[in-house]
């Protein structure tokens, strides 16, 4: 039987699918728990540096800055900005930026946060993390744009020396500020090509600010063979992901949770293998479904599209690559053979050079591998019925 996921072969992938693939196996009966997931490398492609800080990391800075929060305690300090609950508008989700991103402007906080950022995501076994922000948010206290790149290109490169994390960046433009900002964010971004920046990115608001107006700057960002993404089809319909496709030429789109309204457009995605950045406690948190079990997720997946499950914000979300795969699992009903298909469409979808991806899925199979067989053993398995 032919594989629904040609790209995806045996040798490709954490655990084929015996749906899929027919010729294959099926994987041992492993309960799927929280300790395995955090045991398996995994990619983040879709997180914000301003929405996954420490919460003792912004206490800190705010006091050695002298900026005023709404909190003075780590508890208090969570409560305000919302994190991990579901908000009532974008209004109030956005507050949490507010806050982060004052104590953001100076070298050396962007510097720590980008440092820890990639220390926290290693712990939990995160391989290879795409860290996105917009230097022209972190301007308010006369900071230059380069500064702002070189500080935290500066705090992910100790971290991988002292972790081994891989990662890469991802400037983002922003819709709601003018299209000539979006120009010169693309300029940053080719300039810092092979230098630690590897995609730009589109973010903000959606709505009544189509992606179309910054098609210029990502026609510099294509003519320079660098890597784009988009977000696209989180707080509006499919049109804006049709626009990121069609205008800016976006390589991955990010979220596109509401792709599956349009079947088309649909089919289109997963012809041309378009990843889709999931995130999905941040879209219930953000309103964009409403509940977990609601998500497309698994719907995008058994349809064949190419999805990825990243944390979008760690600290405001209040949740780890390990934690969305658990959800997958819990709430979806997605086994292990799904989401170790999932885990690897992460490395295949990742922003680097074709032969330094290669060697890195052949490192990430073998450790599948080794994982699933070590935690096979263990006397709690429950083993496959004969």
């Amino acid at each position: 039987m032919a594989s629904i996921r040609d790209d995806e072969l045996p040798s490709s992938t954490g655990i084929p699918s015996s749906a899929r693939r027919a010729d294959w196996a099926p994987p041992p009966a492993i309960p799927v728990t929280e300790e395995l997931l955090h045991a398996l490398p995994k990619t983040d492609l879709h997180c914000h540096l301003d929405g996954s800080m420490r919460l003792k990391t912004i206490l800190e800075l705010a006091e050695q800055q002298k900026v005023k929060l709404p909190a003075d305690t780590e508890d208090g300090l969570a409560k305000a900005i919302h994190m991990g609950e579901v908000c009532e508008s974008l209004e109030d989700y956005l507050v949490a930026f507010d806050v982060t991103l004052s104590v953001l402007q100076t070298a050396e906080s962007l510097y720590r946060s980008a440092y820890e950022l990639a220390v926290d995501a290693a712990a939990e076994n995160v391989r290879y993390i795409e860290v996105r922000y917009s230097p022209a948010l972190h301007l308010q206290k006369g900071l230059k744009m380069t500064t702002v790149i070189d500080s935290v290109l500066e705090g992910l490169r100790v971290a991988k020396r002292e972790t081994g994390i891989k990662y890469g960046v991802i400037v983002c433009g922003i819709r709601h500020i003018n299209p000539q900002t979006s120009m010169r964010l693309a300029e940053l971004s080719v300039a810092y090509k092979n230098r630690g920046v590897i995609g730009f990115d589109l973010a903000g608001a959606e709505a009544s600010f189509p992606a179309k107006d910054h098609k210029e700057a990502f026609q510099l960002i294509l003519k320079n063979n660098v890597n784009c993404t988009a977000h696209a089809g989180e707080a509006f319909g499919p049109e804006s992901i049709s626009q990121a496709i069609h205008y800016l030429g976006a390589h991955r789109i990010g979220h596109g949770t509401r792709l599956r309204e349009d079947g088309d457009l649909l089919n289109y995605v997963n012809d041309h293998r378009i990843p889709l950045e999931v995130c999905p406690t941040s879209n219930v948190q953000t309103g964009a479904v409403p509940s977990l079990d609601a998500h497309p997720l698994k719907f995008y997946f058994d349809y064949g599209l190419r999805v990825t499950i990243n944390t979008d914000n760690r600290l405001i979300t209040d949740t780890t690559v390990t934690k969305e795969l658990w959800l997958a699992h819990k709430e979806l009903g997605l086994s292990l053979e799904d989401l170790t298909t999932i885990i690897v469409s992460g490395f295949k979808s990742a922003f680097l050079p074709f032969r330094e991806k290669q060697d890195l899925l052949r490192q990430v199979n073998q450790e599948i591998a080794r994982t699933l067989a070590d935690f096979e053993k263990r006397p709690q398995a429950v083993k496959q019925s004969a």
